[in-house]
């Protein structure tokens, strides 16, 4: 009888390994499928707000100038008008990070050109971006998707025209001061 019990005590601990290596491999399956998951909704968040942005600057009460919001929450509510305006209805979640708490990429001239994430970890999606974010698939960390209204180059480009249903238009690059690349504030 004892040396049965001893071909049952290491036969469970076989099926314990076996078990355990199964739950791990799922583990890392499911924390793979998840990481997907909230680069999918930061892409989405991300361009929300940047839509928000565009539609701010863009819509502007007659005789006022053109002007990117000072902090998000004048997306929710855009007291320039005499009506109630709303660009965005909410301020997003961060889902790299759980929070509302973005970092600002500063417009030149003042207010906020665009969001990103102060997630810090490598992106897993390195390809197959829309066209407003080709730039992505250079990124080191999810903090380098920056998610800013881009201007065009020139008055006379043909970029300040949606060049399909539901594209972006974009600002001629005249109308606003010079933009330096990489300058960020964590001011709001």
């Amino acid at each position: 009888m004892r040396g049965q019990g001893g071909f049952t005590y290491v036969g469970l601990l076989l099926a314990v390994a076996i078990l355990g290596a199964g739950l791990a491999a799922a583990g890392s399956v499911w924390s793979v499928h998840a990481q997907r998951e909230r680069e999918a909704e930061l892409l989405f968040a991300g361009d929300q707000i940047r839509q928000a942005i565009k539609r701010y600057y863009e819509d502007v009460p007659q005789g006022q100038q053109h002007r990117f919001p000072q902090r998000l929450d004048e997306l929710l509510l855009d007291r320039r008008w005499p009506t109630v305006r709303r660009h965005l209805r909410r301020i997003y979640l961060d889902p790299m990070t759980g929070s509302t708490d973005w970092a600002l990429v500063p417009a030149p001239g003042g207010g906020i050109l665009g969001v990103h994430s102060r997630a810090t970890a490598a992106p897993l999606k390195r390809q197959g971006f829309g066209r407003f974010d080709t730039a992505f698939e250079d990124a080191v960390t999810l903090a380098d998707w920056r998610f800013v209204y881009r201007v065009a180059e020139d008055e006379g480009n043909a970029a300040t025209q949606p060049a399909a249903p539901g594209a972006l238009p974009t600002v001629p690059l005249s109308a606003l001061p010079q933009f330096s690349p990489g300058a960020t504030s964590n001011a709001r």
